[in-house]
């Protein structure tokens, strides 16, 4: 049976406060601790969609997490075929990704619950970066991963 889609919508603080910010910082060229613009088609318009991503350098990779679940932006890049660009000031890196199964993302939730657990702790459902494993695996399938690789022209 399949699972329900799981996904918590931004506040009105983050749509019309936070991320602008962080999106304006940006723009200027100033990362605020790994964030990104993610710029990917969207799935029926084709439209250019942009989000704020937190962009996870770990154990040799770059990952994006979707601490938020089933959003638009994953939705998106699954149907872009895992490609996406990712923005900072002026500078635009194609990548491609591949979505880690359920079974591969402990380490990276965790790692990425480690470096941003103020930020995005609460859509984790209590889960820490030191919880137990069957914790961890309980809440990967509500958090899509994605491995990203650069686009070799």
């Amino acid at each position: 049976m399949d699972q329900p889609e799981h996904y918590r919508k931004p506040g009105i603080l983050t749509r019309k406060f936070m991320n602008p910010f962080v999106v304006i910082m940006m723009r200027l060229g100033v990362s605020v601790w790994g964030s990104r613009i993610l710029e990917v088609p969207g799935r029926a318009s084709g439209i250019p969609r942009r989000t704020p991503v937190n962009l996870l350098e770990f154990d040799g990779h770059r990952y994006l997490v979707s601490p938020r679940g089933e959003g638009q932006w994953v939705k998106n890049v699954r149907a872009n075929d895992g490609r996406l660009t990712l923005l900072l000031g002026r500078r635009r890196q194609e990548l491609s990704t591949r979505e880690l199964t359920d079974d591969e993302k402990s380490p990276v939730l965790r790692a990425y619950l480690r470096k941003w657990k103020m930020e995005v702790g609460v859509f984790f459902d209590g889960v820490t970066a030191d919880s137990k494993e069957a914790d961890v695996q309980r809440i990967a399938s509500s958090h899509p991963v994605f491995v990203l690789t650069e686009v070799r022209s």
